[in-house]
């Protein structure tokens, strides 16, 4: 691989780099699971890059890659892995910045999110980072009408859950 295509890599995935780590913190429990999927989907941008071919924007295609990495890894997945609850993990934010308020109504999202299947994770994933329609019916593969339909029913799902 020449030097330039891999200095273009790199700076793609330390630009979308949270993309990742956001897919990563959807689809796993602990930090080295954490650890392990970005590498994994690390890997897998890199080894597909070579093809890209700028149709849509890095991000869009990279939101692909990293989610369909995601669902194939975890449900090929057979081997049970002790994981620990983002509860347990420390954060290393000062006080006077940390908003308790906001960091328990996102514990309960996420813990409802995990209710879901790999799709309705992936699509409110994209639509929390105020992806549109059309972004979101291009990386999943479906029409922008169906993107919609299941968002709305999600959305109504979330609600069960949240508010049983």
């Amino acid at each position: 691989m020449s030097e330039n295509l891999e200095q273009s890599f790199v700076q793609q995935l330390r630009t979308n780099q949270n993309i990742i780590h956001k897919i990563c913190r959807l689809y796993t429990n602990d930090a080295d699971a954490h650890k392990d999927l970005f590498q994994e989907i690390t890997i897998q941008l890199w080894k597909a890059f070579p093809k890209f071919r700028g149709d849509s924007k890095f991000s869009t295609w990279s939101y692909r890659v990293a989610l369909n990495t995601a669902i194939t890894l975890y449900r090929k997945s057979t081997r049970t892995v002790k994981t620990v609850d983002y509860e347990s993990q420390q954060y290393f934010i000062s006080q006077d910045d940390y908003n308790y308020e906001e960091e328990e109504r996102l514990k309960l999202m996420y813990q409802a999110v995990h209710q879901l299947n790999d799709i309705e994770k992936a699509l409110v994933f994209m639509y929390l980072e105020d992806k549109d329609y059309t972004e979101i019916a291009e990386t999943l593969g479906i029409s922008e009408v169906n993107a919609r339909v299941k968002m709305n029913r999600i959305k109504g799902k979330l609600r069960k859950i949240l508010n049983p």
